[in-house]
């Protein structure tokens, strides 16, 4: 037996297993569930919106197939309203062989091409206001008989439908637009419909006189034979009406009750669409259809749920404890350690073994960032003593040859130049030491070369003029000493032949950048040169000044910045020198 007082020491918690297995059923079992419940639901209003879409494109195809229809009976039409000659002809009221001669050889060659000019069976009628011209015609008037005049045409004398109900209530005319389809005199006997239009004299615009009028007989089976209601379904239906919702055409059957037009949401899903210019055709579909689909996608989602919650919960029951959520902060916090942030911690205080293995690696990341902290301390001692022993091999050698300058003075006895030297030389060491601060205000760094350029300007006078184009923005940045007057020297010392050397000096703001450039008119530089100048080891004994600045701008801001040098031997050089707009604390 175990002691007591061993047993209570032992740490009391939920096992892992459990924890696993509670989190399981909590955030796996009900999402699927839920997800299951809302699939369902959005698989039935999805079908109702693909069905809906997909019935829509039917209905535009079959509204596609009668507009051309109905357009093909309006350009025949068109084709004798817009016949001018044909107008002109009908406009001679004259009698005798001419009016014969224009019957047989002007009017009714027209008249038959029109007729023959598309695919449908048309039965066209003709009534003209010249009733010179004499009436052809097959049959009886008063018992027309259209289908025995498909592809054919009666010419008939105005005067026969001015009474006619149809002809009377035509719409007032609008050149090329009044036209209407209508059931008139027996279409509605041999189930055709008639596009009625007038032909017009339209040689006077606005006083369209009535010459004519034309009647073209269409049979509404061959209208609207793309209408089938099989192609949106079995138990659908379809129906045309037209402008005062009398049926012209109806596709399948609707059971008894329901009326056309009516919304009958309960029992059909019903989608409309305008044909022509004031017919409708309205589908009708059975919901039962849906319904069934709809049924048949429930009990399929309902097994799967099913199977994913058995095959779900087995596998709960079996799944490595490795694969825990703890165990994914572990990796989580070594990942972090991995990419650099030391400063991630993980903030388990369980007391078993995840706890235990969660505070060695707070430990071991606090370990480290210290440590790297302390490394980085040292990089930064050293690379401020880099600066610092660069800095130190630059002033001797400018000492060094203002002090010969002021030397020669002496010995010439030229004090008041040797004066202004002096205090100009005085000057530029109090800004370069600047209390022993490397970075110094933009103002102070063109102040010493100020000072530099009036030491010069007294040795060699006129010989020697600088000009400054500083952008006064720059003036509120800070920048490490002694970058502008190392160029000036080189120029002053290299570049310089004949009796005069031109020096300008330019500041300017780019962007978050301020670019120096020292520009002279000297003697230039080739490629090579410029190359060998930056190569630490070609240019151990050349350009030594120039790399020196441009080791100092690098160790203090970074690698993006520094120095480059564009020339052209005979035409001069061009310093460029790149920092970062900073205000240094």
């Amino acid at each position: 037996m175990i002691p007591a007082n061993k047993a209570s020491k032992q740490p009391r918690f939920i096992p892992f297993g459990y924890k696993l297995m509670i989190t399981y059923m909590v955030f796996i079992i009900i999402p699927v569930i839920a997800i299951g419940y809302f699939s369902h639901s959005m698989y039935e209003d999805s079908i109702r919106v693909q069905t809906r879409s997909n019935i829509q494109g039917t209905l535009l195809q079959m509204k596609d197939n009668i507009e051309y229809k109905l357009s093909d009976v309006e350009r025949i039409s068109n084709m004798l309203y817009e016949d001018y000659s044909l107008i002109t002809q009908l406009r001679i009221y004259e009698k005798g062989w001419d009016t014969y001669e224009r019957t047989t050889k002007i009017v009714r060659p027209k008249f038959s091409i029109a007729v023959n000019a598309t695919s449908l069976n048309i039965a066209m009628y003709i009534f003209l206001a010249n009733e010179s011209f004499p009436e052809i015609y097959h049959g009886n008037f008063l018992q027309e008989r259209p289908d025995l005049l498909e592809r054919n045409y009666n010419l008939y004398h105005l005067s026969r439908i001015e009474d006619k109900v149809w002809h009377r209530n035509f719409p007032a005319e609008q050149f090329g637009e009044t036209m209407s389809w209508q059931r008139v005199e027996r279409d509605e006997d041999f189930g055709r419909i008639s596009l009625l239009r007038r032909l017009v004299d339209s040689q006077n615009p606005l006083d369209l006189n009535e010459i004519g009028f034309m009647r073209f007989s269409v049979r509404i089976d061959e209208l609207f034979q793309g209408l089938d209601y099989s192609k949106i379904g079995e138990g659908s239906a379809l129906v045309i009406e037209d402008e005062y919702g009398r049926v012209l055409y109806q596709s399948g059957v609707l059971p008894e009750g329901e009326a056309h037009g009516e919304e009958s949401s309960h029992l059909y899903l019903t989608i409309q669409e305008s044909v022509g210019q004031s017919w409708a055709m309205t589908a009708y579909v059975p919901m039962t259809v849906m319904e069934q689909d709809s049924a048949k996608v429930r009990m399929f989602i309902l097994l799967i749920c099913m199977l994913c919650l058995i095959v779900f919960t087995f596998a709960g029951m079996f799944i490595s404890r490795y694969f825990s959520i703890r165990m994914n902060k572990i990796v989580y916090v070594l990942n972090a350690f991995r990419e650099g942030e030391l400063h991630k911690r993980m903030g388990y205080r369980g007391k078993d073994e995840f706890g235990q293995i969660a505070a060695a690696l707070n430990e071991m990341g606090r370990d480290i960032d210290h440590l790297i902290e302390q490394v980085y301390m040292t990089q930064i001692e050293k690379k401020e003593a880099e600066l610092e022993s660069l800095q130190a091999q630059i002033n001797p050698h400018f000492l060094y040859n203002t002090l010969s300058s002021i030397s020669r003075l002496a010995q010439f006895g030229e004090i008041e130049k040797l004066q202004r030297m002096v205090l100009d030389l005085a000057k530029f060491y109090r800004l370069s030491l600047n209390e022993g601060r490397t970075v110094i205000p933009i103002r102070s760094e063109l102040e010493q070369v100020q000072a530099y350029m009036n030491i010069q300007t007294t040795k060699f006078g006129d010989a020697v003029s600088i000009f400054y184009d500083i952008d006064p923005s720059i003036i509120k940045y800070d920048t490490i000493k002694l970058i502008l007057q190392p160029f000036i020297e080189n120029a002053l010392e290299h570049a310089w032949f004949g009796n005069s050397i031109h020096i300008t000096v330019s500041g300017k703001l780019h962007g978050e950048d301020i670019i120096f450039k020292i520009i002279d008119d000297g003697t230039g530089m080739s490629l090579d040169k410029i190359k060998q100048i930056f190569d630490p080891v070609e240019g151990l004994n050349t350009g030594y000044g120039i790399r020196n600045v441009n080791s100092r701008i690098q160790l203090h801001y970074g690698s993006k910045y520094g120095v480059s040098i564009g020339s052209r031997p005979g035409i001069g050089t061009t310093v460029q020198i790149v920092i970062p707009a900073w205000r240094e604390k």
